[in-house]
């Protein structure tokens, strides 16, 4: 719980490295151990406050609006090379925080370096767009200008990751910015204030509080010079700040998570439908928004494919970040394992067929962390919790379908629609359902790729907006229409009596 202490300055705010206005810092605990891995400000209500009236300031003057708009790119690229520097520094303290294995810190800071050198790229390629206005005497140009002061809420799962989908875009666009990391995994939110500051942001531009959302986090989504609200996190969570944003009738932007169908025709090669469906669910233990926690295989495969993934599974070895046999880490925090637990009390209840997993490991090294052992659960119906919640954890159903037509039906009967995959060896089938699924991306023989050059985002409730990709700038700029007739004179409209 957090606690007074003078010693912990984590809050970035207009260019200072401060403490909490009252003192308060949180202790950061590694989930695959239950060690101390630093001390950090805890922010109030009056610290986010500052630093959006810091930003506000920083906004309206000009200092980075009216940078060029390749001044801004080459800021990003700088970033990108710092992060390539220091890439040993950033995985550790992403693994020490989410206890994910470091190969996949090391592949994520890969990534996240990839992304700022897009949007770095990406930044002064915008120049509008001319209009034909049917006539000599006017020209007509549609501009792109930043949307203001961008109140930036990430999640735990991918911390730095997600914070980069949103900044690099952010600061292409010219804007100012206030970012609130999960209070659980903050460590690489405050590297990169670093490196921003030492790639050359100025003060400002860029501020960082460090706490819960309920008190660090509400004022991004309602105070009135905020101009836009990012968030990425769960349903719930989204809808809250959707209602605490309309009254100023900020823009919002909502990634909420899925409930992601894989499907598997009988038609499919059955190794690599077999690894994808494990990869799928539960690399970083089903911690990802993405994960393919539902696995809908067709009636000729399902005994056989099911068996055999029931088989890998209950050979997935388990383990702390810097284990190096490990494959699957540990769960984030011991409410999540009761979350996930519960979950799978609820699935069984009603009727689902629990193959294997279903519990925590059993062994002295696995006292002291969150961990879960990876789970199936066979023939769950439609309609079920099972089918509906998602359990952010390593919990794969598995649902049947008879034909083409089917599969799309069960595919796409959820309200989320982030992502999904199709296996088949049939190219045109494949096209087919892709094109018929409801959901942001679609994986065909694959699964979970994603491109900093490709919209990122869900359709239905798993969110509003895209990241990455043109669209993921352009949800941190405003479009104006400047028109400008050349040859002004009276226009006589009115009477001259």
């Amino acid at each position: 719980m957090p606690q007074a202490d003078n010693s912990a300055s984590t809050l970035f705010i207009d260019g200072e490295w401060v403490p909490a206005a009252d003192g308060r810092t949180r202790q950061i605990i590694c989930p695959a151990d239950g060690q101390l891995v630093t001390t950090v400000s805890e922010a109030g209500a009056a610290d986010t406050e500052r630093a959006i009236a810091v930003a506000r300031r920083a906004y309206e003057d000009g200092a980075w609006s009216g940078t060029s708009a390749w001044d801004r790119g080459d800021l990003l690229l700088r970033v990108a090379d710092i992060l390539v520097r220091d890439k040993a520094e950033y995985a550790r303290a992403e693994s020490l925080d989410t206890g994910k294995r470091l190969v996949e810190s090391e592949y994520d800071m890969d990534d996240i370096a990839a992304c700022f050198r897009y949007f770095g790229k990406l930044a002064g390629q915008d120049a509008g767009r001319l209009v034909d206005t049917g006539s000599p005497d006017a020209i007509s140009r549609v501009q792109h200008e930043p949307v203001g002061v961008c109140g930036m809420i990430t999640p735990w799962n991918f911390p730095l990751l997600q914070v980069a989908w949103k900044v690099a875009p952010a600061l292409a666009a010219g804007n100012t910015f206030i970012l609130k990391p999960s209070e659980l995994t903050p460590s690489t939110a405050i590297l990169l204030m670093k490196t921003l500051a030492e790639a050359g942001m100025p003060a400002g531009v860029g501020n960082l509080v460090t706490g819960t959302g309920a008190e660090a986090g509400q004022p991004l989504a309602e105070h009135p010079d905020i101009d836009l609200v990012s968030f990425t996190g769960g349903l719930h969570t989204g809808r809250k700040i959707s209602a605490l944003a309309a009254p100023t009738v900020k823009k919002v932007a909502l990634e909420l998570g899925g409930k992601n169908p894989n499907v598997v025709f009988a038609d499919s090669d059955f190794d690599t439908a077999v690894d994808f469906a494990l990869m799928a669910i539960f690399l970083h233990s089903g911690q990802v928004c993405s994960a393919g926690a539902r696995l809908i295989v067709q009636d000729e495969m399902h005994d056989a494919l099911v068996d055999e993934i029931v088989r890998r599974a209950e050979q997935i070895r388990i383990g702390g970040p810097f284990d190096s046999e490990a494959e699957t880490g540990p769960l984030i925090s011991p409410e999540h394992l009761r979350k996930v637990d519960d979950y799978v009390q609820e699935a069984v209840a009603e009727g689902g067929v629990l193959r294997t997993g279903g519990k925590r490991p059993e062994g002295e090294r696995f006292a002291n962390g969150h961990y879960y052992l990876p789970t199936v659960i066979d023939e769950v119906q439609q309609g079920s919790y099972a089918v509906i919640e998602e359990s952010f954890g390593p919990v794969l159903t598995v649902e049947r379908f008879t034909d083409e037509d089917d599969a799309v039906r069960i595919a796409n009967d959820t309200h989320y629609g982030l992502a999904g995959g199709v296996f088949t060896s049939d190219p045109a089938k494949a096209q087919r359902v892709a094109n018929r699924l409801r959901h942001g991306t679609v994986w065909i023989n694959d699964f979970h790729p994603y491109l900093p050059q490709a919209e990122w985002g869900g359709h239905k409730q798993s969110g509003i907006g895209r990241e990455l990709g043109r669209a993921g700038l352009g949800e941190y700029q405003e479009a104006k229409h400047v028109y400008q007739n050349l040859r002004p004179g009276p226009q006589h409209w009115f009477s001259e009596k």
